[in-house]
């Protein structure tokens, strides 16, 4: 039976002790959508999905998924759901097709179907021409490929992916990307958690951001990106070593640096405030190599939203 929203949970509470982990979470995803969870590192969204998932019992609020009470009705909750955790699930000694087959007897599928089953998701995620040679041997990208292929053994309605693309190099993760779109367009709902802004603004429809336990933004990815209004200013610099000093000339804009990049960044609204922020720069003499200037994009969503903007 279809439900209007796949995902519903309202004032999820989690606590480990004495740290407040989620501290009234709401969260709703609409069936065959893909919502995307931002948040810092330790913002709670693998806590939110181990709940969702009904691996961990909330505290407090209550949480419906594939309509059924994550608390009250875990096992028909786990039929419902697919799940690809941070951490890969697949058995290294095991060839692709072994791994996929053992999911299926676990869902207790006869052998002559759980073969089927292997051989349609081989061919799916395109692993067919691996599917004899021990997992231990697949590159990272593949590895994630048969993880998300274990997690769809039994055709679930609802996914959820917890950092599947985490240390992909980037021809790996565009082919994950491809996949995902595949799954969403087949009609799964998906609820991603991320710590690539990019990966969200491809493939989300909307885009919700935890800070400090709680939602603190719930839209599209380009609401939030017209939100937030302003242009951005980066500067690039000749020195690092010049960073501090830019820091400190820019202080109260909402300046945020990338080191690697030798970069700052500023929010401007017009060329006033465009000419004061060099004048600022150039006052303390800052050296600096080129500037550009871009519409707001997921990355300034995230630094506004979640207040880690230096």
């Amino acid at each position: 039976m279809p439900f209007a929203d796949a995902i519903q949970a309202r004032g999820l509470t989690k606590s480990f002790g004495s740290t407040r982990v989620l501290a009234g979470i709401d969260l709703t995803v609409t069936t065959g959508t893909l919502l995307a969870l931002l948040g810092p590192n330790g913002s709670g969204k693998t806590t939110t999905v181990r709940i969702l998932t009904t691996l961990l019992p909330p505290d407090g609020g209550t949480a419906v998924v594939a309509g059924h009470d994550v608390t009250r009705e875990g096992v028909a909750v786990r039929r419902a759901i697919g799940l690809t955790a941070q951490q890969a699930t697949v058995d290294d000694l095991l060839t692709g097709r072994e791994n996929l087959e053992l999911f299926a007897g676990l869902y207790h599928m006869g052998r002559r179907t759980a073969r089927r089953r292997a051989a349609e998701l081989l061919e799916r995620f395109d692993l067919a021409a691996a599917a004899n040679r021990q997992v231990a041997t697949y590159s990272g990208g593949m590895r994630r490929r048969l993880d998300l292929a274990a997690s769809m053994v039994s055709a679930p309605r609802i996914l959820f992916l917890d950092e599947p693309t985490t240390g992909l190099d980037p021809r790996s993760r565009a082919e994950l990307w491809a996949v995902i779109r595949e799954l969403l367009a087949s009609g799964t709902t998906i609820l991603l958690t991320t710590q690539y802004l990019e990966e969200a603004d491809q493939l989300a429809d909307r885009v919700a951001v935890i800070n400090q336990g709680r939602v603190v933004a719930d839209d599209s990815p380009g609401a939030l990106k017209r939100h937030i209004g302003s242009d951005r200013l980066i500067v690039h610099l000749e020195h690092l070593a010049d960073l501090p000093r830019a820091h400190a000339a820019l202080a109260g804009t909402g300046a945020h640096s990338d080191p690697e990049e030798r970069e700052i960044t500023v929010a401007v609204q017009g060329p006033g405030e465009l000419r004061h922020a060099l004048d600022l720069l150039h006052r303390a003499g800052v050296a600096v190599e080129r500037v550009e200037l871009r519409a707001p994009t997921l990355d300034d969503v995230f630094f506004e939203l979640t207040a880690v903007a230096a």
